[in-house]
């Protein structure tokens, strides 16, 4: 797990299996070696397996094992703390599968209260299912049956409305983001989500 993009690899199959295609594409300047390099490590100990569509598909996936996927705590829990480094850069790329991580990191569970939504997400064209149940969003891959609230557009368009607070009609009219529901009640799910505040280090004094 300490290789590198190991960590990166696990975090975009916990919300589901990927195809090697999907993870080439969601991870820039990840070779086709060195992730069949990474996938091989992690089948070998256990972390990740070989899933296979029925046909027709017939299309072959990575997943994560029952104990691969218990790295989940421990990925979100250091995303949470990257999240308050005074040099991440907020504007890196930004996948689908980290955008709806962020979800589960900064929620604000006070605020969250007892509300209950299902939710639908389209992100680059790749469907996902959510839940935000007693406090917690929970998100998995696949189509939406009837959500309350559906976004259909880029990670990137996300983080704009849910972070930067940005109206989702002038996100609409930019082409980044659309959504469907009650717009009251969109709005208040908008505004359970908070990026928490960059680590500030003391000023270096001159002897």
């Amino acid at each position: 797990m300490g290789e590198r993009w190991a960590l990166l690899v696990v975090r975009e199959l916990l919300l589901g299996p990927r195809r090697f295609s999907d993870l080439r594409a969601a991870l820039p300047g990840l070779s086709a070696n060195v992730l069949t390099q990474r996938l091989t490590e992690m089948e070998a100990r256990h972390i990740i397996e070989r899933l296979r569509l029925p046909p027709p598909a017939n299309v072959q996936l990575y997943g994560l094992t029952s104990w691969g996927r218990e790295a989940e705590p421990m990925v979100l829990a250091m995303a949470k703390w990257a999240y308050r480094s005074p040099a991440h850069n907020r504007m890196l790329p930004l996948t689908g599968v980290a955008m709806l991580l962020s979800f589960k990191i900064n929620l604000d569970v006070i605020k969250a209260g007892d509300i209950r939504l299902s939710l639908g997400f389209d992100i680059g064209g790749i469907p996902y299912r959510a839940w935000l149940v007693d406090g917690v969003f929970h998100a998995t891959a696949g189509e939406a049956d009837a959500p309350d609230l559906s976004y259909s557009g880029t990670a990137r368009g996300l983080a704009a409305r849910f972070y930067g607070k940005v109206p989702l009609s002038e996100l609409t009219r930019a082409g980044v983001l659309t959504g469907k529901g009650d717009a009251a009640l969109e709005s208040q799910f908008v505004s359970l989500f908070e990026l928490p505040p960059r680590f500030e280090p003391l000023e270096k004094t001159s002897a």
